[in-house]
């Protein structure tokens, strides 16, 4: 089975949501598949409050209902369903939807997002939203004045941990390897030693998230010693890096080394003609749901503007 459509966005975080409005609106008719995620990852978010236009603040997954619901009030088609294969070889762009039904396409949008990389542990996962989080600068305001964790060796994870320095009475910092094997560069490394309100655990892991209904403590353990630390917190920050649902995309767009789509600088446009991509799966820097509604309207519009060219529209 084979369907011919004008715009196809893949995925439905606010990049992909955003950029459904537009394109509905530009009468485009745009048919958008949510995903293995509908609603993308703010939908394990609790509280919004740096959004926009929710002054009282909004839950996350509130928020992206309210996203579909406007995209679908402009005249988007939204369905179920997961992109699993792409063929870009030729002008018009199929899209293969759960292994079986392959779309064809004028213009296809690409806002399949990033996901956060987990430590794998039982109690992360259970308190995740309840003083777990993968994303300091989203939820670090909501401890302001309490202790917190933070777990991470790279410059994001140091990044983070000056940010939360800024709210947070003491932050734990647990850094597996010793002080000599850290990832981020020297000048991360130097901010974060110099941060009054920082402490690093060199040579730990950690070992459980305590807490039954929220966050209230981490356990963490001495990779050479094999002791066992207990730390009170209020929140656990895990920052160990994300990886861009970027895989089916491969054998046909650029990407750097860790996975993010490449886009012309300023433009939301790939190396093939035609296919956009929006939000985190292209954003390493700011992973932000405001600037990945932003890159969503930059890509409606870039693909109306391709569609205009291409006599297409």
């Amino acid at each position: 089975m084979s369907e011919k459509v004008h715009c196809l966005i893949i995925g439905s975080g606010p990049a992909g949501y955003t950029a459904a409005i537009y394109a509905a609106r530009a009468g485009m008719k745009p048919v958008l598949y949510q995903g293995i995620q509908p609603g993308g990852q703010l939908t394990i978010t609790t509280e919004v409050e740096n959004y926009p236009g929710y002054p009282e603040g909004i839950q996350g997954p509130e928020m992206m209902v309210d996203f579909e619901n406007q995209a679908k009030k402009m005249g988007t088609d939204i369905r179920y369903g997961l992109a699993t294969k792409v063929d870009f070889t030729g002008p018009v762009h199929k899209v293969q939807v759960d292994e079986k039904d392959w779309i064809e396409a004028d213009t296809v949008i690409i806002s399949t997002g990033a996901s956060a990389k987990w430590l794998n542990i039982e109690s992360e996962q259970r308190l995740n939203g309840y003083g777990v989080s993968a994303c300091a600068v989203c939820d670090g305001f909501f401890f302001r004045g309490k202790e917190v964790a933070i777990v991470g060796a790279g410059d994001t994870a140091c990044e983070e941990a000056v940010y939360l320095s800024k709210l947070a009475s003491n932050v734990h910092m647990i850094v597996r390897k010793g002080e000599d094997g850290m990832r981020a560069s020297k000048v991360m490394q130097d901010r974060v030693k110099n941060t009054p309100n920082i402490t690093i655990y060199w040579d730990s892991e950690t070992d459980e998230v305590l807490g039954d209904t929220k966050v209230e403590a981490v356990r963490i353990k001495n990779i050479k010693t094999g002791a066992l630390q207990q730390i009170p917190v209020s929140a656990f920050f895990v920052a160990i890096g994300h990886k861009p649902n970027s895989d089916i995309f491969k054998e046909f767009i650029d990407m750097d080394e860790a996975g993010y789509i490449k886009t012309i600088p300023g433009s939301s446009k790939t190396n093939v003609p035609g296919v956009f991509a929006a939000g985190d799966v292209q954003d390493k820097i700011y992973r932000q749901a405001v600037t990945a509604a932003g890159s969503g309207c930059m890509a409606a519009l870039d693909a109306e503007r391709y569609l205009t060219e291409q006599g297409l529209a």
